[in-house]
């Protein structure tokens, strides 16, 4: 009987594999994000109740911020890269973003919301926040393609963190909704958020020091170097993110496919859409909630195919692929809600179960196409790595992430200006209004066309992007030899 090669042997590259149990701690850190996250939902009322502030005023406040998160990331990311310390520099990044963000945060629901301190102290703190975030977001990013550049391991990697960010919000919303929310009068009132503070603070923390115990073998000095000698290592600065851009052929067409789907999300999961889809044509809201929760376990077993598909055909032909899939399936559900009464929907056997399935398989391949991506920007940083010899993964995903928050904030003005296009200038959509002609064709563009053509620039943007699953074999082999050169 034949020996089993591994992928090593078959490919003639030395590979960084892991252990999966490293890989899963590791993946945690996506855990003290989503901790942050949930309690950051409910700025509106600490604003509101702590520092009284209108709620017209918080959400211009909160758009303002994140055009501010989108200009710290090349900054602290120049800071990670810049990096190099004996003790490595992931686990200090991490750290240092969880304390600041934990700082912040309690001051924020805590020790200043007192209701005497008003909007400045708000958006400072709220600022605090994002630049701990951001810290924590950089480096997490950076934490998979050091620990893995094994082909098959690196798409599986992913799954992890899928499941991890899944499982977090819903340990959240119980903890907070059916233990912490009824003991305070069921009302989201300041000493209320105070003690969901706590909660999400100590579970945060938790993620923070079971990622810490999964990085610590791969969090060394040596795995940050550069590999040319005339690379100036540690001189890492603007120009050369501007490089990136300008030279960086995979980078370019990662972001024009991540960034065009992200923007169709984004542009299509705003509440006055899925108003208009759930509330007014299907005329059932509900429905909407019931899809996520049913949606999460089929979501975690088609990350998982996905992740097996990219392993072994490669991240390029794993992107084009599940994006066809998603371009078909959605186009049959443009054509299926034209065709029926969507009142249907949730009340008839056939059209609730075609409406379902549709929506599934849309959301899985999806999931294929993200899982897919994330192991894609990993090998675009070895790619830069080959290319310029200068080792800058947080560089390069955060001129991605710059980028991406960028384009995708445009996708709140877009859903604004489309429903003020059809008569909502002064309200916005209700569930109680009428499904009318005009609403049902604008929803149907923003919901589904919207992303049918932010699929096909990812289409497009998979022909110029060269980094194939041999081609990746190569690179690996180039940055394994051009070590070996440096340390001779």
């Amino acid at each position: 009987m034949k020996k089993k090669l591994t992928q090593s042997e078959i490919d003639g590259v030395q590979y960084r594999r892991a252990k999966t149990w490293r890989i899963i701690l590791a993946q945690m850190n996506g855990g003290i994000g989503m901790c942050f996250y949930v309690l950051v939902g409910y700025a509106s009322y600490v604003a509101n109740q702590g520092y009284g502030i209108a709620t017209a005023i918080v959400g211009l406040i909160l758009t303002g911020t994140r055009i501010f998160d989108g200009i710290t990331d090349p900054l602290i990311a120049l800071l990670v890269d810049k990096t190099k310390t004996r003790f490595g520099k992931i686990r200090i990044w991490l750290c240092a973003g969880w304390a600041l963000e934990s700082l912040a945060i309690m001051m924020l629901y805590k020790w200043a919301s007192n209701g005497t301190h008003g909007i400045v102290m708000f958006v400072a703190l709220y600022m605090l926040y994002v630049v701990g975030y951001t810290m924590n977001n950089v480096t997490s990013q950076i934490i998979i393609p050091v620990m893995i550049n094994d082909p098959n391991q690196r798409p599986m990697a992913g799954v992890w963190g899928t499941i991890c960010m899944y499982i977090t919000p819903m340990i959240l919303m119980i903890g907070i909704n059916t233990v912490i929310l009824p003991q305070y009068g069921n009302e989201f009132s300041i000493p209320m958020l105070s003690a969901a503070c706590n909660f999400c603070i100590l579970l945060s923390f938790v993620f923070l020091v079971l990622t810490c115990i999964g990085v610590s073998n791969v969090d060394k000095p040596e795995n940050f170097n550069a590999i040319s000698v005339s690379s100036e290592e540690g001189k890492i600065g603007i120009r050369d993110m501007l490089s990136l851009l300008k030279s960086n052929r995979p980078l370019q067409c990662f972001v024009v496919s991540v960034t065009s789907d992200k923007l169709a999300q984004q542009t299509a999961g705003q509440a006055i859409i899925t108003t208009m889809l759930y509330g007014i044509l299907i005329g059932n809201m509900g429905i909407s909630t019931l899809l996520n929760a049913v949606a999460m376990l089929p979501s975690i077993v088609f990350a998982i195919i996905g992740a097996r598909y990219a392993g072994k055909h490669g991240n390029k032909k794993a992107v084009a692929t599940w994006t066809g899939v998603c371009i078909g399936v959605t186009a049959i559900m443009v054509i299926f809600c034209s065709v029926i009464d969507m009142r249907k929907i949730t009340v008839a056997l056939i059209p609730t179960a075609i409406f379902f399935i549709l929506t599934f398989a849309v959301n899985g391949a999806r999931m294929c196409v993200s899982t897919a991506n994330g192991a894609m920007m990993a090998d675009v940083i070895d790619y830069e790595l080959d290319r310029s010899g200068k080792y800058m993964p947080a560089a390069v995903t955060a001129t991605y992430s710059f980028l991406d928050k960028l384009i995708s904030s445009l996708g709140a003005t877009i859903a604004a200006a489309s429903v003020a296009l059809i008569g909502y200038t002064t309200t916005v959509p209700q569930p109680t209004d009428a499904p009318t002609t005009s609403i049902k064709i604008l929803t149907m563009i923003l919901m589904y066309a919207l992303p049918i053509l932010g699929w096909l620039c990812t289409l497009f943007a998979m022909r110029f992007y060269h980094l194939t699953k041999s081609e990746m074999v190569n690179v690996q082999k180039r940055i394994s030899e051009k070590k070996v050169a440096v340390k001779n």
